[in-house]
């Protein structure tokens, strides 16, 4: 399947996108490689999960871990040395240390296990027993909640009005440009005709999903401008109260 692909290319097109920005706006270096991050990195495990399950129920929300399959592999194999690039730092990081942190990464390895385990349970024909349904719905929701409260609580507000620029760039990337890129790409795939639409819908709300907190973590390693990265976290988070209306009347029409 195509689907965690189609994943990896929202990633790489909106850091791709969001270096251009980053070039018409004549940003410094480490204004650069925070927007990179903030382009690439996208908040697909936590809200985009959350709106696939509320949206598109436990069918829609089983193939995230699809979508994000290669997610944490593409974070640190191509965005965090791309955005170490632009930093001020002289630390060389070997290939073989980032080798060996990718293979113990623990987001990797729950998700590889978590698909594998569930493949086995399906073709072994064991029941899900009822009581996971309601697990998950709690589950699911309160975890995004935390999440968000604790980056809320660290979040500097005063400084946002600083990075109207380059919050609106990465807004329109976020918002309009790999979602288009992203859904036209499954659509010519054939994701519209299986199952009703159902992994079309899906790419096009998890390409749709704002800042990853993920990209608050290389200006935070690498010395890049860390406001910028915070700033546009919180925009395109708030941007959501907008967006998930007119999602929810796309998905209705597909």
């Amino acid at each position: 399947m195509f689907l965690p692909f189609n994943g990896v290319f929202a990633l790489l097109s909106g850091g791709i996108l969001a270096l251009l920005a980053a070039r018409l706006l004549a940003l410094e270096p480490r204004k650069t490689g925070a927007m990179f991050g903030c382009g690439s990195f996208t908040n697909i495990g936590s809200i985009g999960a959350l709106v696939c399950f509320v949206f598109l129920g436990e069918t829609g929300f089983a193939l995230v871990p699809i979508y994000k399959l290669f997610e944490e592999l593409s974070y640190y194999s191509i965005g965090f040395p791309i955005a170490k690039y632009y930093s001020s730092s002289d630390k060389d990081e070997q290939i073989t240390q980032r080798l060996k942190s990718l293979a113990r990464d623990p987001f990797i390895l729950v998700a590889l296990s978590s698909i594998v385990l569930g493949g086995v349970l399906n073709i072994s024909g064991v029941l899900r027993p009822a009581a996971f349904k309601s697990i998950v719905a709690v589950c699911v929701p309160l975890g995004t909640i935390l999440l968000l409260a604790s980056i809320g609580m660290a979040l500097k507000f005063k400084r946002v009005r600083k990075y109207v620029k380059e919050c609106v760039a990465v807004s329109l990337i976020k918002f309009v440009l790999v979602p288009v890129l992203a859904t036209s790409v499954a659509y010519f795939i054939g994701f519209g005709s299986i199952d009703n639409g159902l992994p079309l819908k899906v790419v096009l709300i998890l390409s749709s999903m704002p800042v990853a907190f993920n990209a608050l973590i290389p200006p935070s390693i690498y010395d890049l401008d860390l406001d910028l990265a915070n700033s546009c976290w919180f925009v395109t988070t708030a941007m959501l109260v907008v967006m998930l209306p007119v999602l929810l009347i796309i998905i209705n029409f597909l």
